[in-house]
């Protein structure tokens, strides 16, 4: 699974009455022109072979229908399976705030945080948990994903102090996570501890 950043952006421009623009930085403006530059440097620097996301999840600015703001807030998230060309979005990202905030004459803030590392399974206790699956679900229902999942996990932090294996176990939901509709199926609850149990039981755990 994917390593992952937030980020915040802060734009400081100069509000005005929205009859007379020309009195304003505009802060509304000046986000669209750096999402739509953001938007572009996975495109135009990475190499299309590779996996890297990112991703302008948030957009906060306004209060009122005749009031230019004075501020806005853009925020988001990057997803990657390799440190090196995530410093690079990283430094793209820094670079393209700071061309902006001088070609409009504003401030702006960037602030990232580097929340999750690339999660990275054990290859024995991965083979050892899918064993222990088809031994509850059958052959059929279980399987080893070799497709990179760009969702994180803050698993991988566990996984750089001891061996792990981490697994997805299916449901009968029709919706993905995270939609506002997202039920989950309880009826898998039991299936998840019974490969748990059974984990312990194989391995001779005590």
């Amino acid at each position: 699974m994917a390593g992952a950043d937030f980020f915040d952006i802060k734009i400081r421009a100069f509000g005005s009455h929205a009859a007379r623009p020309e009195g304003s930085k505009d802060p509304i403006i000046i986000a669209s022109t750096l999402i739509s530059q953001l938007q572009s440097i996975v495109s135009r620097n990475v190499p299309p072979t590779e996996t890297i996301v990112l991703s302008v999840t948030q957009i906060h600015s306004g209060t009122a229908y005749n009031v230019i703001p004075s501020e806005c807030v853009i925020a988001g998230t990057m997803r990657y399976f390799d440190s090196e060309l995530a410093n690079l979005v990283r430094d793209r990202m820094r670079k393209i705030i700071d061309g902006i905030a001088k070609s409009y004459d504003v401030e702006i803030e960037l602030d990232n945080k580097e929340i999750f590392d690339v999660l990275v399974n054990d290859e024995s206790l991965t083979n050892a948990m899918l064993d222990v699956a088809v031994d509850i679900v059958g052959k059929d229902n279980a399987s080893l994903r070799k497709d990179l999942v760009t969702g994180s996990e803050d698993f991988s932090d566990m996984l750089k102090v001891i061996p792990g294996a981490y697994c997805n176990i299916g449901h009968g939901g029709t919706l993905p996570l995270h939609n506002d509709g997202f039920i989950l199926d309880d009826n898998i609850l039991p299936i998840g501890a019974s490969i748990y149990a059974r984990l312990v039981g194989k391995r001779g755990y005590k």
